[in-house]
């Protein structure tokens, strides 16, 4: 399975030769580094693990530093582990770049959403609100519990107010519209979860069924 890490830049568009316009999602993909190859024989599976992103060595912990020197690789300030069948096809110190995905190829593309704090009902759920007028006394509020003497208590995944966003989100099935070696960026059609400058992992769609 191929993967890479990046980080979101932002959403534009471009155009097709049939002058389609089509929204994109301009992801950077700096050249991922391999710090560390598994295998059945010494790990029990078949991965590569990843490094991603720039790091000042006063920030690294001491085993973190040997972990590096160990692959002979310049510290990485992310780790991410991808399992592929041909871990042993690559070695410690190969870097990865965007041409390992081809335009036209399907990828999963996983991010943390943005967060928004607590949020009530309506904006959490869509519910509607109340009456607007002044009388009516009920506006936002997330309305009756149904919680008489039974079942005297409020049921669970009872849609309420409370935190929202700031979850880990894959969205699946994405084309990957444009690939810029030269700038190291993919261009994904779509949109993507995250803030801007957002880390995501790209993975290759994997085709199930018949």
């Amino acid at each position: 399975m191929k993967g890479l890490v990046g980080r979101k830049v932002g959403m534009t568009q471009i155009f097709t030769e049939e002058g389609v316009v089509i929204p994109v999602t301009v992801i950077e993909v700096e050249p991922n580094v391999v710090t560390q190859v598994k295998t059945v024989d010494t790990d029990g599976y078949n991965a590569i693990q990843i490094g991603f992103g720039s790091i000042k060595d006063k920030n690294v912990s001491k085993p973190l530093k040997g972990h590096f020197a160990k692959s002979g690789v310049i510290a990485k300030r992310k780790l991410m582990e991808f399992r592929a069948e041909n871990a042993s096809e690559f070695t410690a110190g190969q870097e990865i770049k965007a041409d390992l995905f081809q335009v036209g190829e399907k990828v999963d593309i996983t991010g943390i959403s943005k967060g928004k704090g607590f949020q009530g009902v309506i904006k959490r759920h869509g519910q509607r609100s109340g009456p607007s007028a002044h009388g009516s006394r009920y506006h936002r509020r997330p309305g009756s519990m149904g919680a008489a003497t039974f079942p005297g208590r409020v049921f669970k995944g009872k849609k309420l107010p409370g935190h929202t966003g700031n979850v880990q989100i894959t969205i699946q099935n994405l084309e990957v519209v444009k690939v810029d070696v030269e700038r190291n960026a993919l261009l994904v059609k779509g949109a993507v979860p995250g803030p801007k400058r957002g880390l995501l992992t790209i993975k290759e769609t994997i085709k199930t069924g018949k």
